[in-house]
């Protein structure tokens, strides 16, 4: 069970990030960003008052806080590296994220067997390279290089304290409701400075009716990446955090997938061996 929640949990994240990346297009990243948290806070809401889940609220729910501040911070520093790339190097970087829930799975006394550490090696390694690192080229920017690592602790910190915010289906969609109503209070607050500072918050030219065009893609990306964590969540808790967490890590392999077969993007041979060692990797997890 752990291994196929995981796996669910990278597929949805992959198609996330891809339909995001295509939205980043035609708006600013901050406002596909809230956007999408917002119709998420709207489908979620719907389901916890139709599950009666505000009856779960406890202590837990501060993991849940926690991860949605830290969320939109983590998705901003993201953005902002990419924009001073190069991609090819803040790309993988980013992906690095994977080892504070690794390592928090260690902390709390997890002992995976000598094929299953064989295979977070390989699969992390592959993760990595399936994102295509630039090996050469012009030197990257300090900055860029804070901002990526900056956002890949936020990325997996965000995976350890969403395991820890429910002990049951309805408590994660309580979980899942407080950490999107989060998102969207901090995410709405950075769009309103931006705003005020006066950065566009829709492309020049264009007003409300944009979203409203875009509006099912929007709901696609917000609500995959709520089932994603939410996916997550439910491996975390039937299985071990470092097998759940490295297989829900290889969201990059179904992106790069993802622009080959829609935009007819060509692999390039280091992310093509990245994926195969990443599929190795996942064998050797589901195997132990």
């Amino acid at each position: 069970m752990t291994a196929l929640f995981a796996l669910a949990t990278a597929l949805l994240w992959g198609l996330a990030d891809f339909g995001g990346g295509l939205l980043t297009r035609r708006l600013p990243a901050l406002t596909v960003v809230v956007a999408s948290q917002v119709l998420a806070v709207i489908a979620l809401g719907a389901v916890v008052l139709g599950t009666g889940a505000w009856r779960e609220a406890g202590p837990q729910l501060w993991f849940a806080v926690a991860a949605g501040l830290v969320g939109p911070v983590a998705m901003l520093s993201f953005y902002k590296a990419l924009a001073l790339g190069p991609m090819g190097v803040v790309s993988p970087l980013g992906s690095l994220g994977v080892v504070v829930p690794v390592a928090a799975g260690l902390a709390l006394g997890e002992r995976p067997g000598p094929g299953q550490f064989a295979g977070i090696a390989v699969a992390v390694v592959g993760i990595v390279l399936a994102g295509g690192p630039e090996l050469r080229g012009a030197p990257v920017q300090r900055q860029a290089v804070v901002l990526t690592l900056t956002a890949a602790f936020g990325f997996g910190a965000v995976m350890a304290l969403i395991a820890q915010a429910s002990s049951s289906v309805t408590g994660l969609f309580l979980a899942l409701f407080v950490q999107r109503v989060t998102n969207v209070a901090a995410g709405g607050a950075a769009l309103w400075v931006r705003t005020r500072r006066g950065a566009a918050a829709l492309p020049a030219g264009t007003g409300p009716r944009i979203l409203w065009g875009l509006l099912p893609a929007l709901a696609f990306v917000g609500l995959a990446d709520v089932a994603a964590n939410g996916t997550y969540s439910v491996a975390a808790q039937h299985g071990p955090v470092t097998v759940a967490a490295v297989l829900s890590s290889l969201y990059p392999v179904i992106t790069a997938l993802a622009a080959f077969v829609v935009l007819k993007e060509r692999l390039r041979t280091v992310q093509a061996a990245g994926a195969g060692l990443a599929l190795a990797g996942t064998v050797l997890l589901a195997a132990g």
